[in-house]
This record gives structure tokens, C-alpha cells and sequence, in this order.
């Protein structure tokens, strides 16, 4: 006797697939990385120490870009390297500019920083008017953790508690890092100083801080003679109480600057983070960075 055994298929729902996200730059990695917790780790672009204006895609990194759920970025005011791998996405495909962002707040640069006194490297990147180097203003690091948790909840609603939840856990780690950040600089408030180039403008409004010059205005060009000879004069009048170089970028031109002056010369500083090492702690570790490096300095 031929026995049939009949295998009875129950139905089960599907599980909620968490979206696959791809950030630009490490903190914006850090913010996502945050709120999707122990559900998924976001993939960042920028590799490490690498210039995040010029940077270039590898084949399997465009593909990570046209296949996520969703892209994360700054916007193309920041890396317009990423532009072109978006526009290989899906209509409709999820993505989040955050410069571009309700709730943002949006910085310009003063009249003349968005120009220099120079011939542009031709490959250069300028802003023009638009700072976006917004991430440095902690506030902005807060609404953007809520938007990334309600993009990621309309995208896998299955897991909005979690995403939220975790959201409003790392707000609370914003808030402490700023008052932290706030304490470490209070004693250098005003004191002036020259960066590498004008990254700083949202973290110096938003800590007091006097940013009074920087060598490049564009992240890729040349500081003209004109400019050099007004910041070395800033300098020899006792206008600057500390130059700081920038990771990713020659320091001859400050050695320069300095150069019988007797003014101090700090650590190089990182507005981007790209030497630190990448995950949910590195956007912590950015701001509390740039603040011990510019306190160590102006402070001395």
C-alpha cells in the first residue's frame, strides 16, 4: 500500500525587511548608524582619510547606491560626486538630503568667502554662497536624527518604535556632547584664529568661536599672494592667536604664514572626520576632537 503524506503549508507574514542604507561621510554614517541600532549598519561611502570632494566611486560602491532602500547624504553642495550614481536609481527610489532638509538650519557664507582673490584650480570645488558644512551645528545633528528615524519608519514601518526610540536615545547623546563641547571651548570664546579653509562657520557661530581668516576659501584651490599677505599681516600685528592646518591638506602654506611670527600652530582638524574610524561613535568623537584641538591651541 502506497502512502501519500501530505505536507499541510501554513501561511506565515513576511518578515519586515530592514531597508539596506548608504550614507555619504562619517557623521552623517554616525546619525544613521544611531537610529538603526542593532536592526542594520549603513554603508559609508567616503573611505578613510579620503577628501570628500573628490572623491571617486568604486564599480561595486555605484551599485551599493542604486541598489539601497535608501541614500542618506549632505547634498551635492558636499559630495557631487554622488549626483550622477543617484540619478541610476529606481523612480521614486528613497533618498534624504539633509542640507535641503525642513528643520535644517542653513548657513551662507559672508560676502566675499565664497570667492578668493585668486585663479580657481579649474578641478576645484567651491560652495559658492552655501555653507554646507552643517553637521557641525549639533542642533542640526538633532533634527536630522528624527528625520532619518521617520524615513526609515515609513520605509520599514514594522520597526518605527525601534527606529524612534532610538532616535530620541541619541538626541539625548547630542544634547550632552554639546554642553560638553560648550564647556571645553568657553575658555578660548573670542579668541581669534585662522583655519585651513572656511569649514568651521556653522561649529564657530554656534560655539562663539572667531574664526577670523582661513588660507583657501574653495577646498581645492590656491590662496592668492594678496590673501597671504593680508592674513601674515593679521598675524605680525598679534591679530591671531592660533593657525590651524586641516587633514587632507598641504600644512607648508601655515609653516609659511607662521614663520617668524612666533604665533602657535595647532593640530590639524578634521571638520568631516575622515581619519576617524567609522560607526555610531564618530560623530561624538568629531565634534569633542575639533574642540581639544582648538582648546589645546588658543587656550595656550
Amino acid at each position: 500500500m502506497r502512502y501519500i503524506i501530505t505536507l499541510l503549508m501554513t501561511a506565515t507574514p513576511a518578515l519586515a525587511e530592514v531597508p539596506s542604507v548608504v550614507t555619504d561621510i562619517p557623521p552623517v554614517h554616525a546619525l544613521v548608524a544611531q537610529v538603526m541600532g542593532d536592526l542594520g549598519q549603513p554603508e559609508l561611502l567616503l573611505a578613510k582619510g579620503a577628501d570628500e570632494h573628490d572623491f571617486q566611486l568604486r564599480p561595486s560602491q555605484a551599485g551599493a547606491v542604486a541598489g539601497a532602500g535608501l541614500v542618506v547624504w549632505i547634498g551635492p553642495e558636499l559630495t557631487p560626486w554622488l549626483e550622477g550614481a543617484l540619478e541610476t536609481r529606481p523612480e521614486g527610489a528613497a533618498s534624504l538630503a539633509l542640507l535641503d532638509a525642513e528643520g535644517t538650519l542653513r548657513r551662507s557664507y559672508a560676502e566675499g568667502e565664497g570667492e578668493d582673490d585668486h585663479d580657481h584650480d579649474e578641478a576645484g570645488h567651491d560652495h559658492g554662497s552655501e555653507d554646507p558644512h552643517a553637521w557641525l551645528d549639533p542642533g542640526n545633528a538633532q533634527v536630522w536624527l528624527g528625520l532619518i528615524a521617520a524615513e526609515l519608519a515609513r520605509l520599514d514601518p514594522e520597526h518605527a518604535g525601534t527606529y524612534q526610540a532610538n532616535a530620541e536615545a541619541a538626541a539625548a547623546q547630542v544634547a550632552a556632547l554639546d554642553a560638553e563641547v560648550a564647556a571645553i571651548l568657553a575658555p578660548v570664546q573670542g579668541k581669534p584664529i585662522v583655519s585651513f579653509h572656511d569649514a568651521f562657520g556653522y561649529f564657530g557661530d554656534h560655539y562663539g568661536l572667531d574664526f577670523v581668516g582661513s588660507i583657501a576659501l574653495g577646498d581645492a584651490s590656491s590662496p592668492g599672494a594678496a590673501r597671504l599677505a593680508g592674513l601674515r599681516q593679521q598675524i605680525e600685528a598679534g591679530g591671531v592667536v592660533c593657525l590651524f592646518p586641516e587633514v587632507q591638506h598641504d600644512p607648508a602654506l601655515m609653516d609659511q604664514l607662521a614663520e617668524g611670527t612666533g604665533v602657535r600652530i595647532g593640530a590639524a582638524l578634521d571638520p568631516v572626520g575622515s581619519s576617524l574610524e567609522a560607526g555610531p561613535g564618530a560623530y561624538a568623537a568629531l565634534l569633542r576632537g575639533l574642540a581639544e584641538t582648538i582648546a589645546d591651541c588658543a587656550g595656550g
